[in-house]
């Protein structure tokens, strides 16, 4: 019975400790929790009451949990504000901290954990100033006295950013940019590590494009190793940092990259760089319908880059279907509109020390070029692939076009270990010609190298805009051929050059106020041999820094033809007479913006009536051949200026005399009374060229029923010959071909079915004749290459 009390007791006694216990536990998980509970609007009050106190910053969130025994925070929707204004500096979804408590009485401090879920900060830069300076100043020690502490020591482990949002602005420029679903992963920095690993990963913000990659940072060394992969990323960015750079302008181009760099942060010589990089759709202009430059795609594959270790190996560099036009005004040209008389508005960026990521691009590459000499270097392939390189003048009384297209560049192998690098350039000229250069060099030394250049089939009529502000006298025939032959040994020249013009002929003069005058057919008589070519030899010695050019052969040429032609007066005027019979059997010549034409045009086709007379059965073709462009401009001209002399008389276009037709006529384009009438009327500074301003001033219907009347007019005249001699049945012609033609005029080309006429054949037999006779002989093989007189 005693026993039996006992175990009641023992029970009744452990009920009680239990009980006891169970109390306790209730009353340490009512503290824990009061605590928990408290200390959270706690915690997010004393933040909101002293955020300015301590940080000068105003902070505010939703919800604030703190767990003071787990060392767990929650922030939810904090937000930072902008110094003394309410605009968000920085705000995140969620801030998670795990602190380690256990460490922190051996005074090590470690938050094991930070994940920061859906970021978004502004950073804005006003010249050299940012808005984070504030807090970089606040939060700057300003005691450098040294006082010796016992150790403490900082981990920052397992960083995460999710999902986040970055704003840059810049004022003063202004730049405005960002980047978007941000997300960066580290195992974070230990006390006793020197180097910190993460992976991140971005999108544009206001284009295309992502980036991903991994960098290790020494962060006692400053030492880097950068992995990088860049996929269609928009480079909107480069064109907000050039508008400081130009007066106008846009710009757009994509990057692609597979990258990886290595190198030390306080010097740019030091990066060691392989992998792949592209930049496509380039396109840099006036607007985005006319570009300046652009290019499809530039690829280049790095074995390795290293300017320290002097080591510049390229596997390929590869640009396709580049473009680039250069274009000349009555003041400056598009480039220097664009970037300033000399490059003023770089200069006045630089001048101010402002940050400009072009020009940072622009040293970075030069910094990282500037040894490339005189280092290795190998560039197993180099191409330049169907370029189109343009240049157009403005600044004559007519518009002048020369293009390269399609121009190519090649070279296999270049090394710095070969005797020998071997460049090939490859163009046809436009509208006609063809270029082609050989370039051999020395890579060890640039001053050692052989340049053969060849061009051919270039129309001397092409420079007619030159010759007649010039001289007054346009060609209306020709052929130009250039070759040059240069061995350079040690900066030491030994040059041939050789310029050849076959068959020039001057046409008839105009007559103009802005034109200069020359007597031009005295100059041709003393300049052109007698076999109808200019053909000058002009060797050049010295070296390259002082060439010396020696014009002997064209001064003795020179006095030979004032000694010599005078005495071959008599074929040369047979010569004259058997080629234009030939041509104008062939063809018949429009001057610009005439519809009648000239007296030898009216003896030849009065010629070609009469063998119609005479041989029912022969039959012509006539395909007009018209220089659109320029007859065009030719109308556009006349109508300005005409439009203008009425606006200035106070008349009208019924009361135009034939005396006023020839004021008009004889008025220059670039009359300055006119221009400064034009530009105050349009008012367009992004207008350069005569030509622009008068399509403004005058209608394209205008124009385009003045160019249609033109080509009416020419057929009506000319079928009236044929018609007034019963011959028209004999004609036909074909539907009109607008072209560039060789010889610089619009013209009707003549084909005959059945019969020649047997002068022409007679003409033909002749030019043979004397093609295959001195001084002609010579000749005959560049007259056949180059077409001939036509």
């Amino acid at each position: 019975m005693k026993l039996y009390f006992k175990k009641i007791k023992s029970i009744i006694q452990q009920h009680k400790l239990l009980k006891i216990f169970l109390i306790l536990l209730v009353i340490v998980m009512l503290f824990v929790g009061i605590v928990i509970l408290f200390i959270s609007p706690i915690t997010k009050y004393l933040i909101e009451k002293y955020d300015v106190k301590y940080t000068g910053r105003q902070i505010e969130m939703d919800l604030a949990y703190v767990n003071p025994f787990t060392g767990y925070i929650h922030l939810k929707n904090i937000q930072i504000y902008e110094l003394n204004t309410d605009s968000i500096f920085f705000s995140a979804d969620a801030l998670n901290i795990n602190v380690e408590l256990r460490k922190i009485p051996s005074k090590t401090y470690e938050i094991s954990d930070l994940t920061i879920k859906r970021p978004r900060g502004t950073i804005i830069q006003n010249n050299k100033e940012f808005n984070f300076n504030d807090l970089i100043e606040k939060f700057t020690s300003k005691d450098t006295t040294l006082v010796e502490k016992s150790p403490v020591h900082f981990n920052l482990l397992n960083v995460n950013i999710i999902d986040g949002e970055f704003y840059f602005r810049e004022n003063s420029i202004p730049i405005s940019y960002s980047i978007i679903k941000v997300n960066i992963e580290t195992p974070g920095y230990q006390w006793n590590s020197d180097t910190i690993q993460s992976q991140f990963s971005f999108t544009s913000g206001i284009g295309k494009g992502d980036v991903k990659g991994a960098i290790t940072v020494n962060l006692k060394n400053n030492d880097y190793k950068l992995a990088i992969g860049i996929h269609k990323f928009d480079l909107n960015i480069i064109a907000q940092y050039l508008k400081d750079l130009t007066s106008y302008g846009t710009f757009r181009a994509t990057l692609d990259a597979d990258l990886k760099s290595s190198g030390n942060f306080k010097s740019v010589d030091s990066v060691t760089t392989a992998g792949r990089l592209a930049i496509s759709d380039f396109h840099f202009g006036k607007n985005p319908d006319e570009d300046y430059a652009s290019f499809d795609k530039l690829t280049i594959v790095i074995k390795e880059l290293s300017p320290k270790h002097k080591r510049y190996y390229y596997d390929s560099i590869l640009m396709e279907k580049p473009f680039f036009k250069y274009e000349k005004y009555d003041y400056l040209d598009n480039l220097q509109r664009m970037f300033g008389q000399k490059g003023s508005k770089i200069s006045e960026v630089k001048a101010d020390d402002k940050f400009n990521l072009v020009l940072e691009i622009a040293d970075f590459i030069k910094q990282l070029s500037k040894n490339f000499f005189s280092s290795h270097f190998t560039i197993n392939s180099f191409a330049v692939k169907d370029a189109d390189i343009k240049f157009n003048d403005f600044s004559q009384n007519e518009e002048f076009n020369i293009a390269l297209n399609p121009f190519s560049i090649t070279a296999d192998s270049i090394d710095k270990n070969n005797k020998r690098v071997h460049v090939f350039l490859k163009s046809a000229i436009q509208p006609y010609g063809n270029m082609n250069i050989a370039l051999s060099i020395n890579p060890k030394d640039t001053s050692d190298f052989d340049l053969h250049v060849n061009v051919h089939k270039l129309p001397a009529t092409l420079f007619n805009p030159y010759l007649i502000t010039q001289s007054s006298f346009p060609l209306d025939r020709g052929t130009i051929e250039l070759k040059a032959e240069w061995n350079v040994r040690n900066g030491n020249i030994k040059s041939d050059n050789q310029l050849l013009v076959i068959d020039p002929r001057l046409s008839k003069r105009l007559v103009n106020k802005n034109l200069r005058w020359l007597p031009m057919r005295i100059i041709m008589a003393f300049v052109r041999e007698r076999g109808n070519v200019i053909d000058y030899q002009v060797p050049i010695s010295g070296n390259l820094r002082d060439p010396k050019f020696h014009l002997r052969d064209v001064i003795f040429d020179v006095l030979k033809n004032i000694f010599v032609k005078p005495a071959t007066t008599a074929y040369r005027m047979e010569v004259k007479t058997v080629e234009t019979q030939i041509e104008k059997f062939l063809s018949v010549n429009w001057e610009l913006r005439n519809s009648s034409p000239g007296s030898s045009e009216e003896r030849f086709i009065n010629e070609i009536v009469d063998f119609l007379e005479k041989n029912p059965d022969a039959k012509i073709k006539i395909t007009p051949q018209v220089y659109t462009n320029k007859e065009k401009e030719y109308i556009l001209f006349f109508e300005a200026k005409k439009k203008y002399f009425l606006t200035s008389l106070k008349k009208n276009s019924q009361s135009l005399s034939k005396e006023d037709s020839l004021q008009v006529e004889k008025m220059s384009i670039k009359d300055s009374a006119f221009v400064h009438y034009l530009d105050k009327l349009i008012n367009d500074p992004l207008i350069f060229t005569i030509q622009e301003k008068c399509k403004r001033y005058i209608d394209s219907q205008i124009v385009n029923a003045k160019f249609k009347e033109l080509n009416n007019d020419r057929q009506k005249v000319f079928l009236s010959y044929f018609k007034n001699n019963k011959a028209e049945n004999q004609v036909s012609i074909l539907s009109s071909e607008s072209v560039i033609p060789y010889n610089g005029f619009s013209f009707y080309k003549i084909d005959y079915k059945g019969e020649f006429p047997e002068s022409l054949l007679k003409a033909y037999r002749k030019m043979n004749d004397l093609n295959n006779a001195e001084p002609r002989r010579k000749f005959k093989k560049e007259r056949k290459k180059s077409g001939g007189i036509f």
